[in-house]
């Protein structure tokens, strides 16, 4: 009798153990999906009761011209002396004073000192200090109304990320790239809304409430950036700074009909944030994110917050449509644990796959989209939560007694910010050799984005199944979010874009992605699919 040789053996139990983990893997997804939809029978009528308690609102109608000029045009009409940079400036405040009340989207502001710096650049201008090319060149958003995330540091404003202190704390400096803002030109006006510690798709937290979409108050703006993107959606803001770690910026813009960019890591400073994190490896995962109504902002904004010092990019580089190699993926979802795309945001897909000439691809390994996310994020070493000090002066506290002082209605903190401990201990029980597993297949995943895309490829996939949903149904539909995560993970830039409304008027947007470095190419698609879908839509006013 002959025995099978040692190489043989070996390999069948590679395919033994290979079938057995996709069995394994299958089923997990499963059962998620399943936890899901039996988290959705408590949270559903939850958040339907909550909208009779919530007359339904519209925004007072934009009647300032000034509203509706890209900032591109508009820095210009300021340096040529067509328009003062205070008019612009006292447009944006009088617009946040009107929709602030139904929008709940602005944390601290600082109004005044803006007119005044406002008044400083046109008096510079009128005495003809420098030439229009010289603004141009070293302040190209000379004058511009800015807005910036909360957990974002600008000097004297608040800056807690949404946690609850015994004080205001308010930001002892300016982040880096908020300096490079002001370097620029830019004004800014004020801080947004942010959920606690940025840890969720939804915008609340127990000091400054609720954030409200502009498209439809009962509904969500996202998170964590929905304060910044409610305002801009409602013409509040212009152009904004946020941060995305797990969609942050893409969600939000989706739901409000924006544009947001995740950019390559490492290509603008993450310091200055709130959560803060020691771990080296943060930047892989979590970046500084520019928003903008319009997408021709999007390159101007990113090429002036890119850090000297940080990963090289060309935002506003020139390239022609017609170069770029467009992919996307004809299936629904990344992995069984997702929910099928609604037909509206299907057909945006496809329509916009159809515009370009997208050639259809299959790329397997994003089934493996949520493991991936879970693995490296919730592993991310010393990252600020309401369990560790974080802050100077602030008491650790316990994760079994934080989590019954929330189950009591005792807890300062909101429902993911609670749980976040619970799952990273959760995901510590795994064995070292599953994350090493998932650590390959994410190489492999970003290996095989390089190979399809190149230096001249982009791919069109979706940012959500659905467009913004009443508040607080994220808590059954958190899975749906790997469609995001999954570029944090691998570390590719992603552009989310506004295609359409969808029947119930309500914006669609999808994710636009690119290899590391090559930012300008999502960004020239994004100026091409305003042109032709036609980008921002007024929300409905009174």
């Amino acid at each position: 009798m002959e025995f099978p040789s040692n190489s043989i053996v070996r390999t069948t139990i590679y395919h033994l153990l290979k079938f057995v983990d996709e069995v394994m893997s299958y089923a997990m997804r499963r059962i998620l999906r399943g936890a899901m939809v039996v988290f959705g029978w408590f949270v559903v009528p939850y958040s339907r009761i909550s909208i009779f308690r919530t007359a339904k609102k519209k925004l007072p109608p934009i009647v300032n011209p000034l509203l509706e000029i890209p900032a591109v045009k508009l820095a210009k009409m300021i340096r040529n002396r067509e328009v003062t940079s205070e008019s612009a400036v006292q447009a944006y405040i009088d617009r946040c004073k009107e929709v602030n009340p139904i929008l709940n989207a602005i944390v601290d502001e600082r109004f005044e000192e803006a007119l005044e710096e406002a008044r400083t650049i046109d008096r510079d201008i009128a005495n003809g200090i420098r030439t229009k090319e010289q603004m141009e060149n070293q302040t190209p958003l000379l004058g511009i109304p800015v807005t910036i995330k909360e957990s974002i540091a600008v000097l004297g404003l608040r800056n807690q990320g949404g946690r609850v202190f015994k004080e205001k704390r308010v930001a002892e400096e300016d982040a880096p790239c908020v300096k490079q803002i002001k370097k620029c030109g830019g004004i800014v006006l004020l801080v947004s809304n942010t959920p606690e510690l940025c840890m969720c798709w939804e915008t609340y937290n127990k000091v400054s409430g609720q954030t409200n979409n502009p498209y439809d108050n009962r509904r969500t703006p996202g998170g964590s950036s929905g304060g910044e993107a409610a305002l801009l959606g409602s013409a509040a803001s212009l152009i904004g700074l946020s941060s995305d770690i797990a969609g942050s910026a893409r969600l939000p813009a989706m739901f409000t009909g924006i544009f947001g960019h995740k950019p390559t890591p490492y290509s603008v400073s993450y310091k200055g944030h709130i959560p803060n994190c020691s771990d080296s490896n943060f930047g892989d995962y979590f970046t500084i994110a520019p928003m903008a109504r319009y997408a021709c902002d999007l390159p101007l904004l990113l090429n002036c917050i890119t850090d000297p010092n940080g990963t090289k990019l060309t935002p506003e580089k020139e390239v022609s449509v017609q170069d770029i190699n467009f992919f996307f993926m004809n299936n629904d979802g990344p992995s069984g644990t997702t929910k099928p795309l609604s037909g509206d945001v299907k057909k945006a897909i496809d329509d916009v796959a159809k515009h370009f000439n997208a050639k259809s691809v299959k790329v397997d390994k994003l089934k493996w989209s949520l493991e991936l996310a879970m693995s490296m994020m919730l592993r991310i070493e010393n990252v600020e939560t309401i369990y560790n000090k974080g802050i100077e002066g602030e008491p650790k506290k316990s994760i079994g007694a934080e989590t019954i002082r929330y189950i009591l209605g005792r807890s300062e903190s909101i429902f993911p910010s609670v749980v976040v401990g619970h799952l990273q201990e959760l995901v510590k029980l795994f064995p070292e050799s599953r994350h090493n597993q998932l650590s390959k297949i994410a190489s492999k995943l970003k290996q095989e984005f390089q190979e399809l895309l190149g230096t001249n490829g982009v791919f069109i996939y979706p940012t959500f199944p659905d467009t913004a949903h009443y508040h607080y149904e994220i808590y059954h539909k958190l899975v749906d979010t790997s469609y995001m995560m999954v570029f944090n993970a691998i570390g590719l830039p992603v552009t989310n874009c506004m295609v359409r409304l969808d029947r119930n008027g309500l914006p669609i947007g999808i994710q636009v992605v690119t290899n590391p470095g090559q930012d300008h190419l999502v960004l020239t698609v994004a100026k091409a699919i305003e042109s032709h879908f036609g980008g921002w839509v007024k929300p409905p006013v009174k």
